[in-house]
């Protein structure tokens, strides 16, 4: 049977409660608009108290009637920044950085689902970088800061917890957020030893770096290279000639100052060897310099020799070349490390033996000087040096073999420098006595060449070629 209406005051306060309602009493059919307005009701509202769903859930969350909650990316957009901020969670920002490169720093602290959004807002992230300062946090998992180098990068960072930290939850424009990355370039032979790549250059050619490293890669990894430059050996004296000095030797590897590089391309210049002393009489030659970047390396010294009526000096260079007494009053070897260079890029030549026929000086190599004449008697090359820039140890700069004066048959070869230094000629009456060219590409000294009292002089060897050998981690 329907109700009939109820005056305000048919009930008295309190004397109805859930236990005189039985249960599916009162039901949406039985009221004739389906619901109770609020006009029913002495206060205009049921309390949310009162009803036994009082929250809704929206992602998780619980949120009470008559509260509020925002659905989806919930950030506050500030103002444009042009210089370097700590970001707060819940915000927005539009990062300038036209005037130079800007780090925003993450919040010290973060919980669960903080937010924080930034945008490239001049489209110049390319040329200056936006670095993302982990500060004390992880990013993607690593704990490494983050490089932004690509224009118009819109990206969110979402913190999850202590091991991810914060992370990429939306990219856009955005190159590879994952972790660190670390030079790109071409040019050259290029080989592999573990992490490394390493470009040698046996010839003229340019190195270009397509890339450098992140803020994620270590510090010392993201720009800089190590290098290993050689110039070209200078060619042995004729007629008991001294012999070459090796070409300069400078390198950061090991444990030596490396070398920074950017995006561009660098010339690589090997310099070739010395021309020898020859029977023609044709005057023998320095060494040429070797250069990459902003290292140069000086060609070896040329080593004395020659006959009446041309006499030639021993000069001085990366390493000094040997003397030769043959028309020299004194037969002093070339100065080494010239232009000087910290630390030094080679030694001096040996001297040779003073007066009339003696033996000729060593040239000078990268490790120690080359050694005097003794009597007639050449003096041995300087030894060059060690460097396993490559992958492996190899010796690189040994100077020239000093030859031996006039003293008849069988005659005596003096040994160029570890390092590519060419052997002496034979200090004998065969005409078979010219010195041994420096090996390619070790910057060797040519040796000299032998005593021979004739119209046909012996010639001195042709110095060795350079070298350019760089070297960077690849991941």
């Amino acid at each position: 049977m329907a109700l009939t209406k109820l005056p305000k005051n048919a009930f008295g306060t309190g004397s109805v409660d859930a236990s005189k309602i039985e249960d599916g009493t009162v039901q949406n059919v039985e009221l004739t608009d389906a619901t109770l307005t609020s006009e029913k009701f002495a206060t205009g509202t049921i309390a949310n108290a009162s009803l036994s769903n009082s929250t809704i859930t929206i992602n998780g969350t619980s949120i009470s009637l008559g509260g509020s909650s925002s659905v989806g990316v919930d950030v506050n957009w500030q103002s444009v920044q042009t210089t370097g901020f700590t970001a707060v969670a819940a915000n927005g920002y539009f990062v300038d950085t036209t005037s130079g490169a800007i780090t925003v720093t993450l919040p010290a602290s973060a919980s669960l689902g903080d937010q924080i959004a930034i945008k490239d807002y001049a489209g110049t992230f390319a040329s200056n970088n936006l670095t993302i300062g982990r500060n004390g946090h992880n990013i993607q998992g690593v704990a490494n800061d983050s490089l932004i180098s690509t224009n118009r990068a819109s990206l969110l960072l979402v913190y999850v917890d202590s091991t991810k930290g914060w992370i990429y939850a939306e990219e856009s424009n955005v190159a590879d957020l994952q972790g660190p990355t670390f030079i790109s370039a071409t040019g050259g032979t290029i080989t592999t030893s573990g992490d490394y790549k390493i470009h040698t250059f046996t010839g003229d050619g340019c190195f270009v770096v397509a890339s450098i490293g992140n803020c994620a890669a270590p510090a010392p990894q993201r720009d800089k290279v190590d290098y290993l430059v050689v110039a070209g050996g200078g060619g042995g004296g004729d007629n008991a000639g001294g012999g070459g000095g090796a070409g300069g030797y400078r390198t950061s590897f090991p444990g030596g100052s490396s070398l920074p590089v950017s995006i561009q391309t660098y010339p690589v210049t090997v310099g070739s060897g010395g021309i020898g002393g020859e029977t023609t009489q044709n005057l023998q030659t320095s060494g040429s310099s070797s250069i990459f970047s902003t290292i140069t390396s000086s060609g070896g010294g040329r080593g004395g020799g020659g006959g009446s009526p041309v006499y030639v000096a021993a000069s001085p260079g990366g390493s000094g070349g040997g003397g030769s007494t043959t028309g020299q009053p004194n037969g002093a070897g070339g100065t080494g490390n010239s232009p000087s260079v910290s630390p030094p890029q080679g030694n001096n030549g040996g001297n040779g033996n003073p007066g009339g026929s003696g033996g000729g000086g060593g040239g000078g190599g990268a490790f120690a000087a080359g050694s005097n004449a003794s009597g007639f008697t050449g003096g041995t090359g300087g030894a060059g040096s060690p460097n396993s820039i490559s992958g492996s140890a190899v010796f690189y700069a040994g100077g020239g073999g000093g030859s031996q004066g006039n003293n008849g048959s069988p005659g005596v070869i003096s040994p160029g420098g570890v390092g590519g230094g060419g052997a002496s000629g034979l200090g004998s009456s065969a005409p078979t006595n010219s010195g041994v060219s420096g090996t390619a590409n070790t910057g060797g000294g040519g040796g000299g060449g032998g005593l021979y009292w004739s119209t046909c002089f012996p010639g001195g060897g042709l110095g060795g070629k350079g070298i350019v050998i760089i070297r960077y981690k690849f991941q």
